[in-house]
């Protein structure tokens, strides 16, 4: 593997990782309100 191709990785990783937490975390909060106006709990 090349130099420029671990760069690349390793700085482009994390942003792959917080990408998916953030669309995990958008899913959590959005069920979590839908079961709010529900009134019933998300558990």
């Amino acid at each position: 593997m090349s130099a420029e191709f671990m760069s690349v990785y390793l700085l482009i990783w994390p942003v792959i990782v917080a990408g998916v937490l953030a669309v995990l975390v958008r899913a959590f909060f959005k069920e979590m309100m839908a079961a709010r106006r529900e009134g019933r709990p998300i558990i």
